[in-house]
C-alpha cells in the first residue's frame, strides 16, 4: 500500500506507548512525523479540550475517542489512503479492511527516541573579537 494520506492518531494510547513528557510533546512530534510525510493527521483524545490546528495536524477531543476514530476512518477511507495508529484491538479492527493500522508502540519505535536537547552553552569569550579579548585580558590582570 502507498503511503497514507491521513494518519489517525489514538491520543492516550500514542502516549503512553513512549517516553513523551506531556501530551504537547506528543503534538508536536506527530505534527512534525505527519509534515515529514508530506501527509495530514488528527490526533484524538478522551476528555475535553479545546480543538487545535498544528501544520497538518489536528487536535480532537471526544468524550469517545474510539468511537470518532471509528468515524474519521469511515469517512475518509473511501476518498484516501488511512492509517490508524492504536494499539486498541478492537478500534483497529473496526476500523474496515481499507484501513491500514499500526500499533502505537510500532510508531513509536518509528518515530526513534524522544529527546530533549538543549543548545551547548557558549563562553562570553567566544563571542567576541580579539582585540576586544585582549583589552579584557588586560583589565583583569590589571595592566590597563
Amino acid at each position: 500500500m502507498a503511503e497514507p494520506t491521513l494518519y489517525l492518531f489514538d491520543g492516550f494510547n500514542v502516549l503512553h506507548a513512549g517516553a513523551f513528557a506531556d501530551a504537547r510533546e506528543l503534538r508536536d512530534t506527530l505534527a512534525s512525523f505527519v509534515a515529514l510525510k508530506g501527509a495530514r493527521g488528527i490526533l484524538v483524545f478522551d476528555g475535553d479540550g479545546e480543538d487545535a490546528r498544528y501544520g497538518p495536524l489536528e487536535v480532537r477531543y471526544s468524550q469517545n475517542a474510539d468511537a470518532l476514530l471509528e468515524r474519521l476512518a469511515a469517512e475518509h477511507r473511501g476518498s484516501e489512503r488511512v492509517c490508524l495508529v492504536s494499539s486498541d484491538l478492537a478500534v483497529r479492527g473496526t476500523a474496515g479492511q481499507e484501513v491500514s493500522t499500526l500499533s502505537s508502540r510500532l510508531l513509536v519505535a518509528e518515530l526513534g527516541p524522544v529527546r530533549h536537547q538543549e543548545p551547548p552553552r557558549s563562553a562570553l569569550g567566544d563571542r567576541v573579537d580579539d582585540e576586544t579579548r585582549e583589552r579584557l585580558e588586560r583589565l583583569r590582570r590589571g595592566l590597563d
